[in-house]
């Protein structure tokens, strides 16, 4: 299932000019932090359908190992209901990318990590999985990002990346403390 400042946001630094690749380990320090979460979700994907839920709360974001991994927990509720979400968020430093590995509290089980990497201040992340029994790529895409507010949209494909369908949109607005 899924969903759903240093070097973040593809800002290149002195080890990426010398060795021509990016140290991405604190692409995330950007959301450490709690945050006020909009949600938009397609009610059913990939099935003509344009319903839309609506659902507002909060996500709390925990850096782990200086930074080369996060715990994201997002609680949110609307008119369609309650949802829990949990993501690992881990960097492999050989690779120079993220997977994204969530759960909901409805399944209690991770889903398939979708991959990837920050450039030019956009994270894009990718995998395959099935959905209703068709084997589709998903795309989630982390943009907009401004100290105290980032944007999140989720994309399903059923024909191998030619045409894009949201489902799943958030806004997060960073919760001023003190």
């Amino acid at each position: 299932m899924v969903f759903y400042s240093g070097l973040a946001c593809g800002q290149a630094n002195s080890t990426q000019a010398a060795t021509g690749y990016r140290d991405g380990q604190h692409d995330f320090d950007f959301e450490i932090g709690t945050w006020k979460t909009h949600v938009t979700r397609l009610i059913h994907p990939l099935s003509g359908s344009h319903t839309w839920a609506t659902y507002d709360g909060t996500t709390v974001v925990s850096k782990i190992w200086n930074g080369r991994a996060n715990l994201v927990e997002l609680e949110v509720d609307g008119p369609s209901g309650h949802l829990e979400l949990l993501s690992l968020r881990l960097y492999n430093p050989e690779a120079h990318q993220w997977s994204l590995n969530v759960a909901s509290s409805r399944g209690g089980t991770l889903g398939v990590p979708t991959i990837g990497e920050f450039e030019h201040g956009r994270g894009e992340f990718l995998d395959q999985e099935t959905f209703n029994g068709r084997t589709i790529l998903v795309r989630f895409v982390i943009s907009d990002i401004k100290p105290d507010s980032c944007h999140f949209e989720q994309s399903f494909s059923d024909d191998g990346g030619k045409t894009w369908e949201s489902n799943w949109i958030a806004t997060d607005t960073r919760v001023k403390t003190g």
